[in-house]
């Protein structure tokens, strides 16, 4: 078997993976020289990283060209953020540049603030979610490699009238008086401000499917 063929033949066999697969998984995975790559493949390396599934709703599909609504639909993109939050903005920004529907959750009260804590694991914002991935703080690399392994289209395919819902908390609607009754102050979340590294080109070689 020739190289080409070789190559066609492993290309098709990680498609008909993926499509069989019921929930999509990427590992991130530093080598021993530093080298970042990105598997949907469990490895063997404990320290591989890989994060719980969230049970976050994403963005409606409706109204968005056929290939784009099918890519939202497997892994549909919500993003954590809170107030006063500089890498929240950058991510938010990086997103709708790119053209990715996403759903936003706040942490702005002490209810969202223990939400934030035990649905996600963490008391730091952003988090950005895609289908059943976590990915926490912002870079700019990082996300970039996360959508294009999702499928996200590069460039923008987004109708120009189309608007990403309205930002809604992260905890369910409580009453105010309950609230303050139970959790009086002001919520504590870190927001995570991590340095913004700037995107090169496509996503960093070693992503397999």
């Amino acid at each position: 078997m020739n190289a080409a063929r070789h190559t066609r033949t492993l290309a098709w066999l990680a498609l008909g993976l993926i499509a069989a697969s019921p929930a999509w998984a990427l590992y991130k995975v530093v080598g021993p020289d530093g080298k970042v790559t990105y598997t949907d493949r469990q490895p063997a390396d404990a320290k591989a990283q890989s994060v719980k599934a969230g049970a976050s709703a994403g963005p409606s599909t409706e109204g968005l060209p056929y290939t784009l609504a099918r890519v939202v639909s497997r892994y549909p993109v919500v993003l954590i953020t809170s107030s006063n939050c500089t890498s929240c903005e950058a991510g938010r920004q990086l997103l709708k540049a790119r053209g990715v529907p996403f759903a936003e959750k706040t942490v702005s009260t002490p209810e969202d603030a223990l939400a934030l804590s035990s649905q996600e694991g963490t008391d730091q914002v952003p988090v950005m979610r895609i289908g059943g991935q976590q990915v926490q703080g912002f870079s700019s690399t990082e996300w970039n490699s996360y959508l294009d392994a999702a499928g996200f289209p590069a460039q923008s395919q987004l109708p120009a009238s189309y608007k990403n819902p309205a930002p809604t908390s992260l905890s369910p609607a409580q009453p105010k008086a309950d609230a303050k009754a139970t959790h009086p102050g002001r919520a504590e979340v870190n927001t995570g401000e991590l340095p913004i590294v700037p995107t090169e080109g496509n996503s960093p070689a070693g992503i397999r499917f």
